[in-house]
């Protein structure tokens, strides 16, 4: 009987190839080993330059034998079989244990010179010389290889596949063959016709020619196809799931003359910006629409979000909704409460109670806030993940506002949406996300975009200071920052690490995966502290430091601190990093600023400038000129625009790191795409997918199309993108 792509893998190969795939790659369909790409093609006419080898990688390459001999051991019992591969230019040795000399010679015969074959290892080096010990390898046989060398036309790539050290590229090559072999008809994703007028190969086609590739023209068509597939899937998915969530109803909560939203308009001291306007209206005509808004809006650092999310909770607040402003950390919730509270003044504060809810409060203050949540007493909530608990219950929850989404999981989301019925949803975020990359990973939300900034920002000027270069720029930084404080203005120092000595680095993003990350951060908050105790102008200066260890009330009072303009200088984590809003804070200084993430870079840089004082950035580095490391600093110095910095970092990156955050389900589907260089194939299949569901909602007519997306995103991952 065919194999289907459905087929079990126990059933298509046995029990043992089945629970290997399992172990090593999670594989237990015919589908997910066909879906196990290769990642490069071995030409056996092409030997692999050995002297390109990095040291310390496990690699696959194609060689020669050059020599190959066996002898006893010398000092112990047992003997080794060594031998000689090259490429025609360089060498490296193999060395095989064995047991006894017979052993050893019989590995020695087999590996005879003129040999050629697969070899893979992990690259060692010994007395200056490139080795393998105890390699994996794979001949090729001596006819089939005459017969290659006879005939050029029937020469067979051999497909390179990710391997680990228990199943080798050549041995998954085998199952793949295998199933090829015996397999049925592959579902078409496509109608016949589409495929025509998008140039693509059929599914069967595709699959065999990116396995079994006759010559390297093959693989480019199955290689697009594919692409396609997974695009189209995807895309298919994230609009079933925007389709899904519009199915259900949804209590309208219109604005009203007079009401909350038209008081707090007016009481106003600024107007808002074209796009904050824009933003509004889209989401005023959600909060009125017949299902849940379910709305991405993305804003540079400081152009007003939490404004544009406050006037959607007081059109909520209208009808007697409740909205729930969810937090990733204390410090920022607890800005977010004061913030709100200030904005609506004391007219209008009373009327919708802000309350802050946090698992780090005292018993008795959090129950009184539970209460006030519960009894519908308090319109407007703001807090961490205790808003999660089994405990906090809503007497008529709304809206739910997500700060900086990518902090939470989606399983975090969900939580907070359930506490309500069918309640609409805003997410945030001031990390700017590539067209792409959303329309990959938040395909099913709205998307809205702030980028004009309120007038009266005196803006941000960004200076690298290159320690490798110029190591007495060190001293200056902290001259330019006593400058500062000197005219009455505050300074944020911002380290990667707690304590250096306890290696407790505290970051995000990138920050320990670049640079020499065996020694880690040069500076602690613990070490800077120390440091500038005893510095001639700084050392007598009011200093504070925060940062994610201490207590929830310390860090809070520290931060109240420094709003309140009692803190001159504050060494901190990347604690500060989002959300805190100090309008007199003018200088922010990044140490082991290689160790940042660009987004995070810019996240932290957004934290001066936010009033009339003019901003100054000084990211200190020891990062050599022309590193990538050095890259991502330089970039950031470079401009303001943290939408053109998304693009840079999505480069700089990849994006296997953008997308590390998203749900499980996008995670597994991307096989072949990438979000940079198929932005039009992403765009194009996000056009099919419309005109697909247009006609056929439920994909009867297309069940080529609805099979494909029951494989690649199952129940938990139709889950996972139903919570974002």
């Amino acid at each position: 009987m065919p194999l289907s792509l459905d087929t079990s893998l126990q059933e298509a190969l046995g029990a043992t190839p089945a629970k290997a795939l399992d172990r090593a790659f999670g594989m237990t369909t015919v589908g997910d080993l066909l879906s196990h790409y290769p990642r490069r093609y071995a030409d056996p006419g092409e030997l692999t330059p050995i002297r390109e080898l990095p040291i310390g990688e496990t690699v696959t390459i194609v060689a020669e034998v050059l020599s190959s001999s066996a002898r006893a051991m010398r000092n112990r019992r047992g003997a080794m079989a060594d031998v000689v591969i090259g490429d025609g230019i360089g060498k490296m040795s193999l060395t095989f244990f064995a047991k006894n000399l017979g052993a050893a010679k019989w590995r020695a015969e087999e590996l005879a010179v003129g040999r050629r074959g697969v070899f893979s290892g992990k690259v060692g080096e010994f007395n200056g010389v490139t080795q393998f010990a105890h390699p994996e390898y794979e001949l090729f046989d001596d006819e089939d290889a005459a017969r290659r060398r006879a005939d050029a036309r029937a020469a067979v790539l051999i497909p390179i596949y990710p391997a680990t050290s228990s199943l080798q590229t050549w041995q998954i090559a085998k199952f793949v063959g295998r199933v090829l072999d015996d397999l049925g008809d592959v579902p078409e994703p496509l109608a016949p016709e589409v495929r025509t007028r998008e140039d693509l190969l059929t599914a069967r086609e595709a699959l065999e020619q990116i396995h079994r590739p006759k010559t390297r023209n093959d693989i480019d068509p199955a290689v697009r196809t594919l692409r396609m597939h997974e695009a189209l899937t995807l895309q298919t998915a994230l609009l079933q799931q925007r389709d899904a969530v519009r199915a259900l109803s949804a209590t309208t909560r219109p604005a009203r003359p007079g009401g909350l939203l038209e008081r707090f308009d007016a009481a106003l001291p600024y107007s808002l910006t074209p796009d904050q306007q824009t933003v509004g209206e889209q989401i005023a005509r959600d909060l009125v629409g017949a299902w849940p808004m379910n709305r991405l809006v993305q804003g540079e650092v400081g152009s007003g979000k939490t404004l544009v999310a406050l006037r959607a909770m007081l059109q909520v607040a209208e009808s007697g909704g409740q909205a729930a402003l969810i937090a990733p950390t204390e410090v920022l919730a607890g800005q977010h409460l004061r913030s709100i509270t200030k904005m609506l003044g004391p007219q209008l504060a009373p009327l919708v109670m802000p309350t802050l809810l946090t698992g780090q409060m005292p018993a008795a203050e959090r129950r009184k806030a539970a209460l006030r949540v519960a009894s519908g007493q308090s319109l407007i909530v703001v807090g961490t993940h205790a808003l999660l608990g089994e405990k906090t219950t809503f007497a008529d929850l709304g809206l739910v506002v997500v700060d900086e989404q990518h902090r939470f999981g989606v399983e975090q989301r969900e939580a907070l949406r359930a506490k309500g019925s069918s309640p609409h949803a805003l997410v945030l975020t001031a990390t700017p996300i590539p067209r792409t990359v959303a329309m990959t990973v938040f395909g099913d939300l709205d998307t809205s975009v702030i980028r004009t900034m309120p007038k009266g920002r005196a803006g941000i000027e960004s200076f690298v200071a290159p320690l490798a270069e110029h190591p007495g720029w060190f001293n200056r930084v902290w001259q330019r920052a006593a400058e500062e404080i000197a005219q009455g203005r505050q300074v944020f120092a911002v380290c990667a690490a707690i304590d250096t000595t306890k290696k407790t680095a505290e970051v995000g993003e990138q920050a320990l995966l670049q640079g020499d990350g065996a020694t880690g951060p040069k500076w602690g908050v613990v070490q800077l502290d120390e440091a500038l105790a005893t510095h001639p102008t700084l050392g007598g200066l009011r200093r504070a430091v925060l940062h994610g260890r201490m207590p929830s009330d310390e860090k809070d009072a520290v931060m109240q601190s420094f709003a309140r303009g009692d803190i001159d200088l504050l060494i901190a984590t990347t604690v500060i990093e989002v959300g805190v809003d100090v309008p007199n804070a003018s200088t922010m200084i990044v140490l082991d600023a290689d160790r940042f993430g660009v987004s995070q870079l810019h996240q932290l840089r957004g934290r001066v400038g936010r009033g009339g004082v003019p901003g100054l950035c000084l990211l200190v580095t020891e990062a050599e000129a022309g590193s990538v490391a050095r890259e991502r600093v330089d970039a950031v110095a470079a401009t303001l625009d943290g939408f053109a910095l998304a693009e840079v970092d999505l480069e700089l990156r990849g994006e296997g790191d953008v997308l590390g955050a998203a749900q499980a389900g996008v995670r597994s589907s991307l096989k072949l795409l990438r979000v940079v260089k198929d932005s039009k194939l992403i765009v194009r299949a996000r056009e099919l997918a419309e005109a697909i569901l247009a006609d056929d909602p439920d994909l009867t007519a297309n069940p080529g199309l609805r099979a494909a997306i029951a494989r690649r995103v199952t129940e938990e991952d139709r889950a996972a993108l139903a919570k974002n």
